[in-house]
């Protein structure tokens, strides 16, 4: 049997937020992340495979600042 490889993180929040995760992080369900996602009212996830998407935590991040700032400049 072959060896896995292991891949070197890269520099930065590369990790990946599943629904549920970012769902907590937010505050909010996961229908409501599928509701933004539909209006564009978030960044673009990743599909990790067939079934399954994900957001990187440095876009969901740059995402939470950019609305703040929105918000302070209203």
């Amino acid at each position: 049997m072959g060896r896995m490889k292991t891949i070197a993180p890269a520099p930065g929040n590369n990790r990946l937020l599943r629904p549920r995760a970012l769902a907590e992080i937010l505050g909010i369900t996961v229908t409501t992340i599928w509701r933004m996602r539909q209006r564009g009212d978030l960044p673009e996830p990743i599909r990790i495979s067939p079934g399954a998407v994900g957001w990187r935590e440095a876009d969901i991040e740059a995402w939470i600042t950019a609305r703040a700032a929105e918000r302070r400049s209203a």
